[in-house]
């Protein structure tokens, strides 16, 4: 008798159990009189049992592969979603007069950084984004002091990288690019005077980066050891002197101002926790 079970069934403890299972089923069906009922009934139980096994594993599957999947732009209608922001940011750390909001459009009018009051861990956080010419600007995840946040934090690039400075950039300078240690896969920004959809997640040491519809970075934090080398061989900038791994997790989420000159514009930021 030959058993094609799928994989996730290999374990080693359910196949101990079905093989005595089926065992003392074989057993039982050698005594005088009761082979073929014995059988049948042990065998519409053991059905019974390896579809309820079956059908609770794909669930279980099912609720993990959705857990795990950030590679798309959430529907932010759904449960647990929030602004980040207020209408009128009064719930956002910033220095006086610098950012401002119109007809739900942010924007800064120096070079100086837009917090949220709550610290996070783990997260979804879905905005808009629109570029001037040479915009250079970031979303900034896991700070954790904002006076001296950028080597405290990590930096999701954003930057107009159809300008002539940007379009010769560094690729970990670009747009879509763990600022300084890992660049997106491909350009899917959009010229200047166009809106963004950004969507970044973060889960433990891990940080998805969604950016028109494409999954463009995936970095795992851990593997960034060196606070000189990244692990593709890159330099990392001398102004990111604590290595990625050794970051906390717990910190601010920021928005960069204007930054060299050139205005950046957000809306729509909203933000959903992750246990």
């Amino acid at each position: 008798m030959k058993l094609y079970l799928p994989r996730s069934f290999h374990s080693s403890s359910f196949m101990a159990t079905f093989k005595r299972s089926l065992a003392t089923v074989e057993y039982i069906c050698t005594w005088p009189g009761t082979k073929n009922l014995t059988y049948l009934y042990f065998k519409y139980s053991m059905m019974k049992k390896f579809i309820s096994l079956l059908l609770m594993l794909c669930l279980f599957n099912m609720h993990v592969f959705a857990q795990k999947t950030f590679d798309k732009h959430p529907n932010t209608s759904g449960k647990g979603w929030s602004n980040l922001f207020n209408d009128s940011i009064t719930n956002a750390i910033y220095p006086q007069g610098v950012w401002s909001i119109t007809d739900g459009v942010i924007t800064a009018s120096k070079d100086e950084a837009l917090w949220s009051e709550k610290e996070y861990d783990n997260f979804i956080l879905d905005l808009e984004f629109k570029n001037a010419s040479g915009t250079n600007s970031g979303v900034i995840v896991h700070a954790t002091e904002t006076k001296e946040w950028i080597p405290h934090s990590v930096e999701i690039q954003i930057a107009d990288d159809y300008s002539e400075e940007w379009s010769k950039a560094t690729p970990s300078w670009q747009c879509a690019a763990i600022f300084g240690h890992q660049p997106a896969t491909k350009r899917t920004v959009k010229p200047a005077g166009e809106w963004n959809h950004y969507t970044i997640t973060c889960k433990g040491k891990k940080i998805w980066i969604v950016l028109n519809g494409e999954l463009v970075n995936v970095c795992d934090m851990s593997l960034f050891t060196s606070a000189k080398t990244n692990p593709d061989g890159t330099e990392v900038p001398s102004w990111l002197p604590n290595p990625m791994s050794s970051l906390g997790l717990h910190g601010h989420i920021g928005f960069q101002g204007k930054h060299a000159g050139a205005p950046i514009y957000f809306r729509n930021i909203k933000i959903k926790e992750l246990k």
